[in-house]
């Protein structure tokens, strides 16, 4: 019997293994002196109160004191951050979290009166400060994007009213994060033997990707009949989400909630439709798909617990870590050298924080610190350990070139393009992957991992943002958002997505009662336009070389100094379009092309 490995303490994993956290502090000593600092700019923030509207002097004055700020912020927080995650269980570094925590909030509580004081200065005034002060001039992109909203903005005492209420807006989501975290509980999973299989959160995609469909089954129905009996409660709780939403959206003069959601990050809600139109314009990809799926699986019929299983078994293989970097490293030469300069540095200076240890946070993630990224892994070896290299070093060099390139308060991307840089490295790694491996299995397996890339990001996530958009558009209408309503809308689109060739079981109606993000403000869409942005630009990097080359490398360097569409549009993506979308879902009906000829050969 082999023996089970055991999970290794901090102290036993090599120091080149762990990230160079003193790179930010060498000690927690000098820690807790910044952080006395930080809260000693309190008296400075205050003193601005009721002057930026003065002159020129006084709100460059306070411009450089926000830089100040947020760099001090940065260190503090990215070192008892990640400190935090080497190992929960150390309760200093989990005081120095809260510590960090409650300083950047008397921090932000200080610079309330900011934005209403910045929202009050007329354009003519403004202008005057850019002509008096051209140093003024460094910061105009970030004033705009706080003035661009002054429609939206009331009254102070209205804007007060709004503030305080706050904590009952964002009751829905920490109730349903109560209940589905912490209150829902599942019965076993029973697989083909009859064994018991745990079933929770965590467990339940291990078991949908199980070979055993016994197993799938009974995870699928064991997980949705139980959100099913709670079909009341989570509909009341995804029902007082959209209302609150709602609310805020009309209480702010906005059309709709989606308008207002979009608009904080200056992102056109065409975009929203755009992706929703060009995905339904190409279905049959998806259709044919699932066909393919049904044949390959050799099933009468394909049900929905049978999606997640791998179409091609035993092709798995081990690399070290050091293989892992040296294939991420040669997959991404069409970046060129300067990309892959940069990745190197952070291969061999412990940006990554590599193996699991006990009481490490579990996952995978890249914090982009101003003195350089830090990417946590829990390296295992297998392939999806690869692309997850290769995607946090993504995100890492975006973060790297845009804090290089960028003004503090200029650097920080915004989410709708936080997920380009991450996928477009592991589109690369992929193409990589398939142009040098010349075993057809494998090749199979790869086009398969590719394949569920597709229809979990872009059509899943897709799927996702329409029902959320559709409800809304209920609630506005004055629909009551009951179980039966949303089962019968979520029913609806899955029989739109998948199409006839897969039985769409009962249980699925249940599926939105699981999902957190649609407790996020119309979050998800941005995972398929990101993904699609990642194709489009991959495919673009490798057909043109380095002009193409040149554009992304722009793009990465920009941080939020434009907004999110015209940052893309500078790399060759537009996605005011269609366009990217249909591109990505082209090379998606390629790969099933090509893996239905794989399986038949």
């Amino acid at each position: 019997m082999a023996e089970i490995k055991k999970i290794p303490e901090r102290a036993e994993i090599s120091e080149q293994d762990k990230w160079a956290i003193h790179d930010i502090y060498a000690t927690d000593e000098l820690w807790e002196e910044d952080l006395q600092k930080a809260r000693g700019l309190l008296p400075r923030v205050a003193a601005y109160a009721g002057k930026l509207s003065q002159s020129a002097d006084a709100l460059l004055g306070f411009m450089k004191l926000q830089e100040e700020i947020t760099l001090i912020v940065d260190a503090l927080g990215n070192y008892a951050l990640r400190r935090s995650d080497e190992d929960a269980r150390v309760s200093k570094y989990q005081a120095m979290v809260g510590n960090m925590m409650s300083a950047y909030v008397e921090l932000n509580a200080a610079a309330s009166f900011a934005t209403p004081e910045l929202m009050a200065i007329s354009d003519e005034t403004m202008e005057q400060f850019y002509a008096d002060c051209p140093e003024l001039e460094k910061y105009r992109r970030y004033l705009e994007d706080i003035r661009r909203r002054r429609a939206h903005v009331l009254s102070p005492a209205e804007e007060k009213l709004l503030a305080s209420a706050g904590e009952m807006a964002n009751a829905p989501d920490n109730i349903y994060g109560m209940f589905n975290d912490a209150d829902v509980t599942f019965p076993d999973a029973i697989d083909s033997e009859g064994n018991r299989h745990p079933l929770s959160q965590g467990t339940y995609i291990s078991c949908m990707e199980s070979p055993d469909r016994a197993l799938r089954k009974s995870a699928f129905e064991n997980l949705y009949h139980t959100y099913g009996s709670f079909k009341n409660t989570i509909s009341a709780i995804l029902s007082a989400q959209v209302k609150q939403l709602q609310f805020f959206a009309q209480a702010r003069k906005y059309g709709s909630s989606l308008e207002a959601s979009l608009d904080a990050t200056n992102v056109p809600v065409s975009v929203y439709t755009n992706l929703i139109e060009a995905v339904h314009q190409n279905m049959d990809k998806m259709h044919r798909y699932v066909k393919l799926r049904k044949k390959l699986l050799g099933v009468d019929e394909l049900h929905m617990y049978d999606l997640y299983t791998s179409l091609v078994e035993g092709v798995e293989k081990k690399v070290s870590i050091d293989e892992a970097k040296q294939n991420v490293y040669d997959a991404l030469a069409p970046l060129g050298e300067e990309y892959r300069r940069i990745l190197k540095e952070g291969f061999d200076n412990r940006w990554i924080d590599v193996y699991e240890n006990t009481g490490k946070r579990s996952g995978a993630y890249s914090a982009g610190a101003k003195v350089h990224p830090f990417v946590l892994l829990n390296f295992t070896g297998s392939l999806d350990s690869e692309f997850t290299l290769a995607h946090e070093m993504g995100h890492a060099l975006h973060s790297y070139l845009s804090n290089k390139t960028q003004a503090p308060l200029d650097a920080e991307y915004v989410i709708f393009v936080a997920e380009v840089a991450s996928t477009c490295n592991e589109a690369l790694f992929m193409e990589y992957q398939l142009s040098k491996t010349t075993d057809k299995k494998e090749r199979a397996y790869l086009i398969n991992y590719f394949m569920e890339q597709f229809r979990t990001t872009l059509y899943r996530q897709a799927m996702f943002a329409e029902f959320e958009m559709n409800i809304g558009k209920m609630a506005q209408e004055g629909a009551a958002l009951t179980p039966d309503v949303l089962n019968a809308e979520y029913r609806r689109l899955n029989q739109l997505y998948y199409g006839e060739d897969i039985v769409v079981d009962d249980e699925i109606d249940c599926e939105w009662m699981r999902i957190p993000h649609f407790y996020y403000n119309y979050y998800v869409f941005q995972y398929a336009t990101g993904y699609a942005a990642a194709i489009a630009l991959s495919r673009r990097i490798l057909r043109e070389g380095e002009s193409a080359v040149k554009d992304y490398l722009g793009f990465l360097s920009g941080g939020c100094s434009k907004s999110p569409i015209d940052l893309l549009k500078g790399a060759g993506v537009d996605m005011s379009t269609t366009k990217p979308v249909e591109e990505a879902l082209a090379l998606f009906g390629e790969l099933i092309d090509e893996m239905d000829s794989l399986m038949q050969a």
